[in-house]
Parts: C-alpha cells; structure tokens; sequence
C-alpha cells in the first residue's frame, strides 16, 4: 500500500473512473483537492465565473456523449448551494453529474464555523446521493458508492462534500486495487417483450413514443430499427428528440402542448396504441391524463421502478433498460415476420408521413422588426443537419421545439423539466468540451441569456467557439402569453431607453456591448434578409478567434407562439402555411 493523501487518492479514483473533466471555482475549503488535480495533471479543470455556472458546464458536458460524466467543483458555504439549481436540473432529466465541495474541519460542522453548512441535508432532496465524508477511510469507498449510483438505475447526480481535514488527511491506499463497482441493468423478458409485441399488433394505429431513456441507454439505432421491423411510426418526446432522426419516413412528429408539431399531435390522436420506452408521460407532453389516454392502450418501459405508474397505470409495465428491452422487443418481433402473418401498418405510417406534408405553420415572414418563426427557418438553412442544438426554456425554446430539425441523438441537449433560466450559455461551453470541433448553437431569449452571460467569459479565457442566437424581443415572452389568461402584462417587459446605447431603440441592454466585453463576438440582425449573412459570418469569427459568438436578432416585442391546454385544443396565432414557399425548411414540404 501507498500512503497518500485522501485529495491524492480521489484524483486516482477519477482517472480509474474515466471522470476526467472538471468545471468549478477554488477556494479556501477546496484548495487541497485543487492541488492534488494540479499535482496530477490528469483532470482538465474549467475556470468557471458563477458555482451554478460551472454545474451546468458539467451537466451540458455529461449530456455531448454517451459515457461522459461531468464534475462540478466549489468550495464550502455559497459555493455548495449555488449548485442546487445544477443537481436540480441534471435529476429532473436524468443526467449524471459529480459535484464535489469544500467543507470546514470535522470539529467543527457543529460550531457555526465560517461557511459551514450542511450542503449534504441541502442537496438530498436533487441528487441520488449526497454525503459528507467523516472519516479518511471512507474516501473510497464513498467514491465507488458515488459512480455507482449515478450509473444505476435511473441516472442522476451525486454530491460529496469534503472537510477541509479529510481532504488533507493521510491514507493508504493502491489505485491498482480499486475496481469500479459492477452496473447490472434491469433487462425485459422475452415474455415481457412477446406480452408487449402482442399488445401492439392487437392494434391497428399503434404509435412508439421514445423518451430521453433511449438516448441515455445510447439505444437509438435499436430504435429505428424496431420502428423499421414494424412499420410503426414513432413520437419522440422532448428529451427524446434525434433518437429518430426528424428526416425517417417514420419520424412522425413531437407531441404536446408547446414543443409539438400540429401533424405529431393528429397522429396521436388517431392512435389506438401507445409502445412507451425511456419517458416519463410529462405533463406538457400529454396535457391531461383523460384526454392523452383516451382510447388507447399504453405499455411503458422504463429503467427506475418507481416510474411505472407514476402518472397514470399502464396496462402493461415494464422495468428494463431501454437497449435491453429494444434488444429483446427486436428480436422477438423478427421471429414473428419471419414465422407468422403480423398486421401491416404501412397504410397506418402513410397517413402520418401525409399529415407532415399537410400540417405546416408558416415560418416565412418578411416583417420587420422580424418575426420570430423566420428565424429558425433561417438556422435551419444556415446549420444543417451535423449542428447541435443547446436551449432551455422560454418562448424560444418552444417555438425552437416546434421549428427547427435534429437529426441525431445528443443533437439537441435542452434542460427539460427544471428548465432554469441562464442554463442555455454554460451548458453550451459543457457541450463544447464534450463534442470538440463540432458545431454547436445555442438557442436563447434575451432573459435566459442575461441570467449568466459572465460565463461567456469562460469561453473567451479558454477557446470554446459556439454560436448564441439571442432572440431579443424585450420581454419575458412565455410569462407575458401566460399572462394573458389574466387579462394583464404585469413586470414582464425588459425595454428601456439606453443611454449608452441609443441605437438599442429602446430595447434595453445593448448586448453587443456586454459580449464584446467579456472577450466574444457578436453581430445584431434587425432584417431577415440578413439573417443568413449574420449566420455565416458568426460561422467564420467563431472559426478565427475560437471563442463564443453571439447573434442578436430583433424580434418584434410581441409574439404568440402556438401552445393550448391539451392535445386537441393548441391555438394557432400566426397565418398556417398554406404553399411550400411559406415553409421552406419544413421536413416533409407541403402537399
């Protein structure tokens, strides 16, 4: 054995766990782990400007690829409860990412000590565990533990928080000795699947809808490939979008009440079948349970036990890895090709792919101030298919969902049931460390993008180019057409006349002025026609200087983007598409 000390030791564990990429702020509590990573030199840390900044960085690096898990490091006190809205956001959408903090001496939690707060209590309630180590002999272990249960079951984040006498303690240990703890997965049946195959060709519009679980299970090709099988169409959710790409015959559209196509939401009305896997029935993707389930019978696949059910009963649950139940449902439903005659659902998948063709919002606006629709028609064009798409919450995320096209899994990387605001910029530097070289375009309102624009600093200081549409129209928007079931617009708008800025029009902020600095680029677009040169040229300045690169559209300060109270009743504010021209980037062109 290698006496050592316990900050030493947690390097080696990390390095053995293939935890190597770290984001975070050091501190006085935190100093001697930040040490052993300089010692060591290998775990590439991130210079965070905001604790809560550095847990997105982590959670959007987590998110760039199969197998990677972010670290997120801070020292005692503010730094531990400036993450919470990071574990919050990483286990609501079920992404695992290790938070380590700086802690006072053990002697002293009790005494009130400068900074010393019970993070562990604090973080319970969003992370899988969260733990302050006691004793230097417990550093391993509590590791293991940790990786353990961020890969178990149901992903999700851990916290583990570090007095300032245990990092610094001695301990013996060999990293050659360390194993990582097994993962065992739960896996479906091949009754499970025969149950599962059965239900579905008892139906004559059966539907698959494919949850963020498949893409975390890195199950997408299985995906599409049970989908071809079966000639079944398939409905990603939110968290589950690129598992299909949106170009496949059988893509047949997201459903919701926000980030839904009017062609996803018909063809799940006129389904009698529901296959779920890896998806939680969120409430803004099924609007109310009565209507949702309404005539169709539901079979859910999930890894975590606890969600079978949780919404509502289906008729038949399934407790599996989704690669593992794709596997078995694949492999079952081959040998029923090949040895009996099953239902033929190409007449069924014709009806949807016509409705994509049929069922279009128009995007092709020429108004000025610019509408927003024109602008993701206009990204769609600029990025193409190999783009990542980087966005979180707010009218621009949702008329985002139901515009632009992601071709992939791990394309479009979106906080989606917390949806914290100012997650969008640090997330998109986490992503750009994941997925070096790549393209990469975050999608914001100016509110989201305000929340914490310092990080933009962080992509300047270390070379990680992206480009940040900014659609400013000055508003909350999303809170603004929430408001208008009150009959008010009460503290939502953001517009000012800036002094310093005058050729902000009003607009408030003059963001150009903020990026360019904090070190970035940035380019404003008021005509829609040069919508694709302002593209173009972020494409090139991100390209020569390798940092960030913002562009700011000026939208008009009032627009409704298309959203109801359930699937039937989604209210159109803006003029459909009626010709092709009126859609151009649409996937399926308009009858």
């Amino acid at each position: 054995m290698t006496k050592m000390r316990t900050v030493d030791a947690i390097v080696a564990i990390l390095k053995k766990e293939g935890a190597t990429e770290a984001f975070g702020l050091p501190g006085a509590a935190i100093n001697p782990f930040y040490s052993a990573m300089r010692n060591d030199g290998g775990i590439r840390h991130t210079l965070a400007r905001h604790v809560e900044g550095a847990s997105h960085m982590a959670d959007g690096y987590t998110r760039a690829a199969p197998g990677n898990i972010g670290i997120c490091v801070g020292t005692s006190g503010p730094a531990g409860t400036d993450m919470i809205t990071g574990l919050y956001a990483a286990i609501a959408d079920s992404v695992p990412i290790l938070c380590i903090t700086g802690q006072a001496p053990v002697a002293k939690l009790h005494k009130e000590d400068f900074q010393a707060v019970d993070i562990a209590s604090i973080a319970k309630p969003v992370t899988k565990m969260a733990v302050t180590v006691l004793e230097p002999g417990q550093i391993p272990g509590t590791f293991a533990r940790a990786f353990h249960e961020m890969r178990t079951g149901r992903p999700g984040p851990v916290l583990i928080d570090l007095p300032l006498d245990v990092q610094l303690a001695g301990i013996e240990f060999d990293i050659d000795l360390y194993e990582p703890l097994p993962v065992a997965k739960p896996a479906a049946t091949r009754a499970q699947a025969e149950r599962a195959l059965d239900m579905l060709f008892a139906s004559e519009r059966p539907l698959i809808v494919a949850g963020g679980g498949v893409i975390n299970a890195n199950a997408s090709e299985k995906l599409v490939e049970l989908a071809e099988v079966l000639d079944v169409p398939v409905i990603p959710t939110l968290m589950g979008w690129g598992a299909i790409p949106d170009d496949h015959p059988l893509m047949a559209g997201m459903v919701g009440l926000q980030t839904s196509h009017r062609y996803g939401n018909e063809s799940f009305l006129a389904s009698d079948f529901v296959l779920g896997i890896g998806n939680r029935w969120a409430n803004r993707h099924t609007g109310s349970i009565d209507k949702y389930t309404e005539g169709r019978t539901f079979v859910h696949v999930d890894i975590e036990p606890t969600q079978i059910g949780r919404v509502f009963s289906p008729d038949l649950g399934i407790v599996s890895d989704a690669d593992a139940a794709l596997t078995v449902l694949l492999e079952v439903a081959k040998e029923r090709k090949e040895k009996f005659a099953v239902p033929d659902y190409g007449v069924w998948a014709k009806e949807c792919i016509q409705r994509k063709g049929q069922l279009q919002r128009k995007t092709h606006f020429t108004e000025v101030p610019i509408k927003p629709q024109r602008v993701y028609e206009e990204m769609n064009s600029a990025f193409g298919q190999d783009v990542t798409f980087v966005s979180t919450i707010g009218l621009s995320q949702i008329a985002g969902g139901q515009f632009l096209h992601v071709y992939g899994p791990r394309k479009w990387i979106n906080a989606g049931q917390a949806g914290p605001l100012g997650w969008t910029g640090p997330a998109a530097l986490g992503v750009v460390r994941g997925k070096p070289g790549e393209t990469v375009v975050a999608l914001s309102g100016d509110y989201d993008f305000q929340f914490m624009i310092e990080e933009l600093a962080v992509g300047a200081q270390f070379n990680l180019p992206y480009i940040h549409v900014v659609v400013n129209n000055s508003y909350l928007g999303l809170i603004r057409q929430s408001q208008r079931g009150f009959k008010m617009e009460q503290n939502v708008s953001l517009a000012f006349d800036n002094i310093n800025s005058p050729e902000t029009q009003g607009y408030g902020v003059d963001h150009l002025k903020v990026v360019e600095g904090l070190g970035c680029k940035a380019v404003r677009v008021t005509d829609p026609d040069k919508l694709q040169d302002a593209f173009s040229e972020a494409n090139s300045l991100a390209q020569e200087h390798q940092v960030p690169v913002v562009v700011e559209v000026i939208l008009e300060k009032v627009t409704n983007i298309s959203m109801g109270t359930e699937l039937d009743n989604v209210v159109e504010f803006e003029e459909l598409a009626a010709r092709g021209v009126d859609a151009p980037t649409a996937i399926a062109l308009l009858d």
